[in-house]
C-alpha cells in the first residue's frame, strides 16, 4: 500500500528515538558510532537510511534494518512519483 506524502526517516528517528528518549544529536551520534555531522544530515533529510546505517539504527533503537530501509524506500517512491512523469510509457507485451 502506498503511504500519501511519508515523512522523511530523518524526521521519525528525531521525533520517536531521540526526542523520545530525551537525547542529544551528539550522544544519539556516539550511540550509532557515526559522526555528528552524518546523523545530522539524516535527521535534516540531506541523508538517507543506507544499508549500513539502517544496522545501526537497528541495534541501538530497534526495529529491523528492514524496517528501516522501508521507511527510505516509501519516502524514495513517493518523491519519484511526484517528479517522474511516466504518463507517456507503454507497457511491452508479449508476442
Amino acid at each position: 500500500m502506498s503511504m500519501f506524502n511519508p515523512p522523511h526517516p530523518g524526521e521519525i528517528i528525531r521525533d520517536l528515538c531521540i526526542e523520545a528518549l530525551d537525547l542529544s544529536v551528539t550522544e544519539a551520534s556516539k550511540a550509532l558510532g557515526v559522526t555528528r555531522k552524518t546523523l545530522s544530515a539524516l535527521l535534516n533529510g540531506r541523508a538517507g537510511v543506507s544499508p549500513e546505517m539502517a544496522l545501526r539504527l537497528s541495534k541501538v533503537f530497534g526495529r529491523t534494518p528492514e524496517g528501516w530501509l522501508q521507511l527510505q524506500l516509501q519516502y524514495d517512491l513517493w518523491k519519484a512519483k511526484q517528479r517522474v512523469d511516466i504518463s507517456h510509457l507503454k507497457r511491452i507485451e508479449a508476442a
